[in-house]
């Protein structure tokens, strides 16, 4: 493929951030588009609160009304983000997108940005979404620039390896 991929900033409907993100992820994952479009992200900074005397850590949209996503322009990878629902276009004059500079992307942190996240390898996970969603399973590996992570899922009383994305799997308590 002689196209590069760049990231690109789509405008949503405010609210719809990670509703367009899982939207445009499962149209990714049933078309296997993933040489086309290879990541979508809602930027996320931690905030700490202190509420009745007790901090908490919550995570805030950066870009409220902004999902980023990393793509190789196409007419039709523009169509597919352009006609997911919540999405409202791409930033750039007219009809035709602008990518990102290298300067904004490093400014952003996208994608250099380490992937801090709260589980461990061993951990007991639920599937929240996709095809095996309320399997419990059991974190083998975790690839955090990938943000994926490979688990075992018991199905039919048999343990089946899994690669799942980050954003479809959440901690057992």
């Amino acid at each position: 493929m002689a196209e590069k991929s760049r990231w690109y900033v789509v405008h949503t409907y405010s609210g719809y951030e990670n509703k367009v993100k899982a939207n445009l992820e499962k149209t990714i994952e049933n078309r296997n588009l993933y040489h086309w479009i290879d990541d979508v992200q809602v930027p996320m900074e931690e905030q700490i609160e202190i509420k009745d005397g007790k901090k908490k850590v919550t995570l805030k949209k950066v870009f409220p009304g902004y999902v980023l996503v990393h793509m190789v322009m196409t007419d039709d990878s523009w169509y597919i983000v352009r006609n997911t629902r919540g999405v409202t276009g791409f930033v750039g004059p007219g009809s035709k997108p602008v990518p990102l500079t290298d300067e904004e992307v490093t400014a952003m942190g996208i994608s250099e940005k380490p992937v801090n996240v709260d589980i461990e390898v061993g951990e007991n996970i639920k599937v929240k979404s996709g095809p095996l969603e309320n399997f419990p399973a059991v974190i083998q590996e975790i690839n955090t620039e990938k943000r994926k992570i490979k688990a075992l899922v018991n199905m039919f009383g048999r343990e089946t390896p899994v690669e799942l994305d980050f954003n479809q799997i959440e901690k057992l308590d």
